[in-house]
């Protein structure tokens, strides 16, 4: 890395700052006043609405960081441009590959803090936030979902009712299914603790049918060495932002060990590997722009063009990951294809620069 490579990277990012300091702003402000209606539900205060906001930002630049990327990009190789400096690189013989190469070192910079942002910091912070606010609103201490949720493990279909935590269950039911897949058991269960390597259930009311009859049995207390333990049960309730790459390949295991489809997170896992290239690709498709109509523009018009450019690539990326999931393409190409078409496009039209 040269001098001149430096003064560019170091260009582009300071710039870069600038933006995501201003688009985490208006993040955060459209964020809290979104939310305001929940106040003084629950315990759920205006300190509690703070601290939610708070905790929310960095899943919130995460999702805004190409596009903050590409505005820092736009804004500060469009200061070089304005006050010649480019012009003057370029007349010394730099081509426009070596200057695309520069911004591209900037982007594996940004798109390494971006995938530690994306996944340890965020979703760590989503988690937290959603957790508080439960708490405030409803008083459940660690609380994961009070939705129904369903499971299934080797041969049996279990619908928590209602999920304390990762380790406390209630209103359980087990379907058990035979190798026809025939119903062959129901067992309810009032709620079930966590304990050591296997489960404890409490009220338990099992029901066999067998040959032509039912038959009906009632326990106290029943120990399960069923094969869900607390980590996975949390990864399975968890929203995909919240989960982390190591918790979505455990997650991939556990559905396939089950026969259950995996397309949408594998797709999931493969955009997380994916997101830093699109940092790349974003910030290098930014630079013809600078050279060409954009070359004399204000800062205004810089803006809008990274913003129209950024929003529009989101919803594609958005898109192509539905249409991928719904045509079974590889996950690969529907995680990876917006960004490398816009990477593509970004070569081609420095190339075609004179």
């Amino acid at each position: 890395m040269t001098r001149l490579d430096r003064y560019i990277i170091r260009s582009i990012l300071e710039l870069t700052l600038i933006c995501a300091l201003a688009l985490t702003t208006i993040f955060m402000f459209t964020s809290f006043v979104a939310e305001l209606d929940e106040i003084d539900k629950g315990r759920f205060t205006l300190l509690q609405l703070s601290g939610f906001t708070l905790l929310n930002a960095p899943n919130g630049v995460s999702t805004l960081l190409p596009i903050i990327t590409m505005l820092g990009t736009l804004m500060g190789m469009g200061n070089l441009a304005m006050q010649g400096e480019l012009t003057a690189i370029r007349a010394a013989g730099v081509s426009n590959l070596r200057i695309g190469g520069a911004a591209l070192m900037a982007g594996l910079i940004l798109g390494l803090f971006g995938w530690v942002l994306a996944d340890r910091i965020a979703p760590t912070g989503y988690e937290a936030a959603e957790r508080m606010k439960m708490v405030a609103r409803y008083g459940i201490d660690a609380g994961v979902s009070l939705k129904p949720v369903w499971l299934r493990d080797g041969p049996n279909i279990v619908r928590i009712g209602r999920l304390q935590s990762e380790t406390e269950v209630e209103s359980t039911t087990v379907y058990t299914l035979a190798d026809d897949f025939s119903l062959r058991a129901i067992t309810t269960i009032e709620n079930g603790r966590y304990q050591r390597d296997h489960w404890e259930f409490q009220g338990v009311v099992r029901t066999e049918f067998a040959g032509g009859g039912a038959r009906l049995i009632r326990a106290d207390r029943l120990d399960w060495e069923g094969g869900l333990p607390p980590r996975l049960l949390r990864l399975f309730v968890l929203e995909a932002r919240s989960l982390t790459a190591d918790g979505l390949m455990q997650l991939i295991e556990y559905r396939k060990a089950n026969g259950l489809d995996i397309s949408e997170q594998r797709v999931n896992l493969w955009r997380k590997f994916v997101a830093p290239l699109t940092v790349m690709a974003m910030m290098f498709f930014a630079v013809p722009f600078v050279f060409g109509s954009l070359r004399s523009s204000g800062a205004g018009m810089r803006l809008l063009v990274g913003i129209l450019v950024g929003v529009a690539f989101y919803v594609i990326n958005e898109v192509t990951a539905s249409i991928g999931l719904l045509y079974h393409w590889p996950p690969l190409l529907a995680a990876g294809l917006p960004t490398m078409a816009l990477g593509a496009i970004g070569y081609l039209r420095l190339r075609q620069l004179r």
